[in-house]
């Protein structure tokens, strides 16, 4: 099959005009209520307009068709390495960046939701830039392809091919027949966790414009915040507890929210293997962690469970926000942190990681090897919630495993060759690739990744970007058997 460029140019060409029109939301900001930074915004919408424009005159006599496979592909990965980098402008052209590597790594830092930032104090930015930050994290959370797929029902069946490359996972589901449809509920149920956490955040003390940023971050599970601090400079446990319970909602997949608050459906929702997995793993986290808090520093037991409960939900939900320097926590807690960036959150999530549902499911596979050891003539089947996982899905799953495994030691390799120390880069990586943010040592919660140089971000914003497509879909499209005829 031959992949169209026109096909695939004029659909692409209309997500840089949709992206043009969101820079218009901070631009409108800054003229009716700051007046900083206009010309960043003016400049970015006018190359972008530009650029959509060429694209969609030069794909307009394209043929009606659906999208295939690798098309849908292809796009995906296009659509996401175009946002990020048009989505860099406003920043480029603004002057708190040094230069256009500083602004693409935080333009993809953004649109992934990862939250690691290249900047020494984020109050220096003017508030309409701090918005564009947190706004890419919202727009990115949810997904840009999945946001198109909900509003371009012209890609017809090729949308299927869009929202599987989107939003892969160990079981994506669908709500409907119709995928538009199902990104419309997903949309739904995303808008209205933006407005509860809205509302939750005023009523906790944070001002219109603050509790507007950190909603966009914390159900995106991005982590940029309006602070250098990130949560901790608030000095509020209540507006804490407030993130700790949306941060933990942003890690469960929308589908089953959408079952809870629509549906009405709880006990579907709740008899979930990777939901109760999910809670056991903070859970356990939080209480070991805590007991070590405790002893370490002496401390009380609610700010130690505080602590700890928020770190685990950032770290696993892949928010990144912080509360506490982790940093100088026994090494310990800090292991155990590290671990849960691997892990992630569940499937339909807007959480990174490996997932929660991979994780156990690669469990099983490694038990139902030892019974097969045990007892060679025996013939085992994998279950989850009473159902046999077909064969075919094991084969993909262990690869992806394979895929983490060699992009996490590539790029380890390509930062200490750069200089970097191998705790650092380990950390920095991992917190890349798993869409995290804040790592440890020389990028930990209180450090930046400004001090990096060039190649090294170049490097960690495509561990952002492979992470962010689930690894395949960035990945596949570097391969000579994905352009074979």
């Amino acid at each position: 099959m031959v992949i169209s460029p026109r096909a695939v140019g004029w659909v692409l060409g209309q997500f840089i005009l949709a992206l043009a029109g969101m820079m218009l939301i901070p631009l409108v900001y800054s003229i009716v209520i700051e007046g900083d930074d206009q010309h960043a915004f003016k400049w970015a919408i006018f190359v972008t307009l530009a650029v959509s424009g060429l694209m969609l005159a030069l794909c307009r006599k394209r043929t009606r068709r659906e999208l295939k496979p690798r098309e849908a592909i292809l796009l995906v990965a296009l659509i996401w390495i175009a946002i990020c980098l048009f989505g860099a402008l406003p920043f480029f052209f603004s002057p708190y960046f040094a230069n256009f590597t500083d602004a693409m790594f935080e333009s993809v830092s953004g649109f992934t939701t990862t939250g690691a930032t290249v900047l020494e104090r984020v109050e220096e930015l003017s508030r309409p830039i701090q918005f564009w930050r947190c706004f890419s994290h919202w727009l990115g959370g949810m997904g840009i392809v999945l946001l198109g797929i909900a509003v371009l029902p012209l890609l017809g069946q090729g949308g299927m091919h869009l929202y599987r490359a989107e939003f892969s996972g160990a079981k994506s589901q669908l709500l409907s027949p119709r995928v538009a449809e199902t990104a419309k509920a997903l949309w739904i149920v995303y808008l209205t966790l933006t407005l509860f956490l809205f509302l939750a955040l005023r009523a906790a003390g944070m001002d219109h414009f603050e509790a507007l940023c950190h909603t966009f971050s914390t159900l995106g599970t991005g982590g940029f915040s309006t602070r250098t601090a990130s949560i901790a400079g608030f000095h509020s446990p209540l507006i804490e507890y407030v993130i700790i319970v949306f941060m933990l909602l942003a890690g469960i997949s929308f589908i089953q929210h959408f079952r809870l608050l629509v549906e009405r459906r709880p006990r579907v929702v709740f008899e979930d293997y990777e939901i109760r997995y999910y809670l056991l793993i903070v859970v356990t986290a939080t209480v070991v962690i805590t007991g070590m808090l405790i002893v370490q520093d002496q401390r009380t037991w609610e700010p130690a469970f505080r602590d700890a409960l928020f770190q685990v939900a950032s770290i696993l939900s892949t928010t990144g926000f912080v509360s506490a320097d982790y940093g100088a926590w026994y090494p310990l807690g800090q292991l155990i942190l590290l671990i849960l960036m691997f892990i992630g959150g569940c499937t339909g999530s807007t959480a990174g990681g490996l997932k929660v549902a991979r994780v156990v499911l690669v469990g099983r596979v490694v038990n139902n090897e030892f019974h097969r050891v045990a007892e060679p003539e025996g013939v085992f089947a994998i279950h989850i919630d009473g159902d046999a996982t077909p064969e075919r899905v094991i084969p993909g799953l262990l690869n992806l495993f394979y895929l983490t495994w060699l992009v996490n030691v590539v790029a380890t390799l390509l930062l200490t060759f750069m200089g970097v120390d191998v705790l650092t880069a380990l950390s920095a990586v991992v917190a890349c690739m798993f869409n995290i943010g804040p790592g440890l040592a020389g990028v930990g919660p209180l450090e930046n990744y400004g001090q990096l140089q060039d190649f090294s971000k170049w490097v960690l914003s495509i561990c952002m970007l492979a992470g962010r497509l689930e690894f395949y879909t960035l990945l596949v499209i570097f391969t000579m058997g994905f352009w074979r005829r």
